[in-house]
């Protein structure tokens, strides 16, 4: 089985890029033992352009932000793409709502794997531009990393911890790369 970890946001605005965060804190921060194929992959702001990778594996674990009424910021929310919760609104940046209609598209397209979505609700930063991520959203985060080594744990995917690379550090360094960290 292949499967895929999809960090999503916009590394450039804070919090917004902590789907990529998170992401790149298991790649470099575990090893993953199993027999599945397991790729942890930066979606940027991809949206319709990560139509053919996320099509080409049998389960998607995306990792992202999400807007959710009276939410208050590092506040985190797991469901699956088929059956998202009303109050989560996808609409406090261009990126989610666009990640949002790239997977309603795969799914009228009939070639939608099974997705579970890990988001957290960002402190929005606005216009400018920052590495830095709210107290709240780095609290939040080892509850995301939490869930999301509960749903590769019950894919059979076992994860050891061989780094402790904090979350700030990935963030500072995600837009060059985190591999040799």
């Amino acid at each position: 089985m292949r499967i895929l970890v999809l960090g999503v946001g916009n590394i450039l605005f804070g919090d917004e890029g902590m789907g990529v965060h998170l992401c790149n804190y298991l790649k470099v921060n575990y090893i993953f033992n199993t027999t599945h194929e397991l790729d942890f992959i930066d979606g940027g702001t991809l949206a319709q352009s990560l139509i053919p990778l996320i099509t080409s594996y049998d389960e998607v674990l995306i990792l992202d932000c999400v807007s959710v009424d009276d939410a208050s910021v590092g506040d985190v929310y797991r469901f699956p793409f088929s059956s998202v919760p009303n109050i989560v609104t996808w609409a406090g940046s261009a990126h989610e709502v666009e990640m949002l209609q790239t997977l309603r598209m795969i799914e009228i397209m009939g070639d939608l794997p099974p997705v579970e979505i890990i988001g957290i609700v960002p402190y929005v930063i606005g216009e400018d531009t920052s590495f830095k991520l709210s107290d709240g959203v780095i609290k939040g985060a080892e509850i995301m990393q939490d869930q999301a080594l509960s749903y590769l744990a019950s894919k059979g995917i076992k994860a050891q911890k061989i780094k402790d690379i904090p979350l700030q550090v990935i963030a500072n360094h995600s837009f060059r790369g985190v591999d040799d960290l």
